[in-house]
């Protein structure tokens, strides 16, 4: 009798050790701003200042948690958005930042926009051990887990795109000669390196260039200077406003370049229209979104979900604006992480689930481009396809490209 109630004892003792162990197991792990309840992210953004076209992205990004929050949150936790302006300012972003962190104690920034303003916080993030997750420049600096591990970009870095925009010159312009205008900031800089590097021995083909800053009234002495050069071809590394800008002095000036525009300033709201769909004809850019006005997706289903939330969560947004769907893709992939993170929400696990996305299909990216991380590669966007504007929309070229050197990422 003793023998048996001994072994009860111990099947008793060994399953309550079990059901602890279960049980710390599952335990749910939390740093500031993550709760049962809730996940604090925090925002900054131009919604004022020369680089305010790309507003929407944040608002875009607040409709879309909105939406999220409206189907039962994440895991259960609801997700509040804390955005503030920067104005473009490389100190206020800072005083944002330690607002956001220090004050607000947000899980972690999404989405701070701007190569300055993201340089200038750099280090302070890393220092604190907060993520700073996809940000919103294409800089390559974002792509170093070596040096800042808790910082990650987004969309293809410039460096890349130059070499892709060289690529197609080298093998249709061989004889071209090359003007380019470039930010003079981290942004222009990377630019012009793609550029130079994508040429190769080639890159006496570049035969002006010249720089501006983002506080310039006019670009009127850059864009004459570059037209005097002799050049047949532009390129403009710019903000929209200074692409745009530079659209109407070279048509008034009657110059008619091969013209290539970088990415981030191809928008057709915020640039070409402004700018005039007729100064604009011809303008080769590239894409990794799909717009939701090219003919090809009328039925796509991606588009249809996009439209569909744009008329619900932003019907004030413009559909036009590829901020729109620039926002909207780059918040499903944060919800994606997220969910991936599970109960362990600490800034750490974010960081590390950020870096274990593999062949992520998002509705609104182009056919045959997939987000893809690991604990080494902080690029989570390597391709691009070239299109074209007709004086009505973007035309696709050719098909996916990635940048030569590395996948699209350079040490």
């Amino acid at each position: 009798m003793a023998s048996k109630l001994f072994h009860l004892a111990c099947l008793t003792l060994f399953s309550s050790a079990i059901g602890f162990s279960t049980l710390s197991f599952a335990q749910k792990k939390y740093d500031p701003g993550a709760s049962d309840t809730e996940i604090k992210i925090g925002n900054i953004m131009p919604y004022s200042g020369p680089a305010s076209a790309y507003s929407l992205i944040g608002r875009t990004e607040e409709a879309y948690f909105r939406k999220i929050n409206d189907e039962g949150g994440i895991n259960g936790r609801k997700i509040t958005f804390v955005s503030y302006d920067d104005s473009f300012s490389p100190p206020k972003a800072v005083e944002q930042a330690r607002k956001l962190v220090e004050s607000d104690e947000v899980f972690l920034i999404f989405q701070p926009l701007g190569t300055q303003s993201n340089s200038a916080i750099q280090k302070y993030m890393n220092g604190k051990n907060v993520p700073q997750l996809f940000v919103a420049s294409g800089a390559t600096k974002w792509g170093d887990p070596q040096r800042f591990p808790w910082t990650m970009g987004w969309q293809p870095n410039y460096q890349s795109e130059g070499r892709i925009y060289t690529k197609y010159i080298r093998e249709h312009y061989p004889n071209g000669k090359i003007a380019a205008l470039w930010q003079n900031d981290d942004a222009g800089k990377d630019q012009m390196k793609g550029t130079r590097d994508g040429l190769g021995d080639k890159a006496n083909m570049i035969i002006a260039d010249a720089s501006y800053e983002v506080s310039d009234p006019t670009l009127d002495s850059q864009i004459a200077r570059l037209k005097a050069s002799g050049a047949d071809i532009f390129m403009s590394w710019t903000t929209p406003k200074a692409a745009a800008q530079a659209i109407r002095k070279i048509a008034e000036l009657g110059w008619k370049p091969v013209y290539f525009i970088g990415n981030t300033s191809s928008g057709v709201a915020s640039t070409l229209k402004p700018a005039g769909f007729e100064n604009a004809k011809g303008i080769i850019s590239s894409a990794y979104l799909k717009d939701p006005f090219d003919p090809t997706w009328k039925e796509d289903a991606g588009v249809r979900e996009w439209t569909a939330f744009m008329n619900k969560y932003l019907p004030q947004g413009d559909k036009s604006d590829t901020s729109a769907v620039y926002g909207y893709a780059v918040a499903q992939t944060l919800v994606q992480v997220l969910k991936q993170c599970g109960d362990d929400l600490t800034r750490s696990n974010v960081m590390k689930q950020a870096a274990n996305l593999k062949d992520l299909k998002l509705g609104m990216l182009l056919p045959g481009i997939t987000i893809n991380t690991n604990a080494n590669d902080f690029f989570p966007i390597e391709q691009l396809q070239l299109m074209q504007f007709d004086g009505e929309a973007y035309r696709l070229m050719d098909g996916v490209l990635t940048g030569e050197v590395g996948g699209g990422r350079t040490n």
